[in-house]
């Protein structure tokens, strides 16, 4: 969270007049999808009142994912993979017809234009070296926002927090080489 932080401090010194929303997967979690709520994100039909409650809080994620110029995104790897907090907020905002449509040519992304900063942040180094394979979780994001039309992301990582020599100053470098 201190990087996904310091990252947001940087963007609006840069960007004085920008406005800041927080969304904060902790302590406002999205669902699981479960049945119900995919076939209401399914159904061509109109809606019920019913499902028209199962799909608001996602529809007025994707509002406000396109009202957004930049995304910071706080990505503590937990796993190899990335929260399920965070996996149920994608689950909520990929949806055909909204994020993305099948055309004859293959799925094509309807976000676009806009800039997501990865606040990565691990016990080990998984950038290079021995675990590098086990990095799951930005690779993945990368190719979930990039499926919806995203593909301007920068990945800022704070490495090797658990590994003593590394830690202490890890987040310090990580914040160094931000980019905005």
């Amino acid at each position: 969270i201190k990087l996904g932080n310091s990252i947001t401090e940087q963007l609006l010194d840069a960007y004085p007049d920008s406005k800041l929303t927080t969304v904060d997967l902790n302590i406002n979690p999205y669902p699981h999808l479960f049945e119900e709520q995919v076939a209401a994100f399914r159904s061509q039909a109109e809606l019920t009142a019913d499902q028209k409650e199962l799909v608001k809080r996602s529809d007025d994620a994707i509002a406000q994912l396109f009202d957004t110029d930049i995304l910071v995104i706080s990505l503590p790897l937990h796993n190899f993979g990335i929260p399920s907090t965070l996996k149920s907020w994608l689950d909520n905002i990929m949806r055909a017809g909204h994020t993305f449509s099948y055309t004859a040519e293959g799925p094509k992304g309807l976000v676009t234009g806009k800039k997501v900063y990865i606040a990565f942040a691990s016990g080990a180094v998984y950038s290079d070296g021995p675990f590098q394979a086990y990095d799951f979780a930005v690779p993945y994001l990368k190719a979930a926002l990039g499926f919806i039309g995203i593909t301007d992301v920068n990945v800022i990582r704070a490495e090797g927090l658990g590994i003593t020599g590394l830690a202490e100053t890890a987040l310090e470098k990580a914040i160094e080489s931000i980019a905005i």
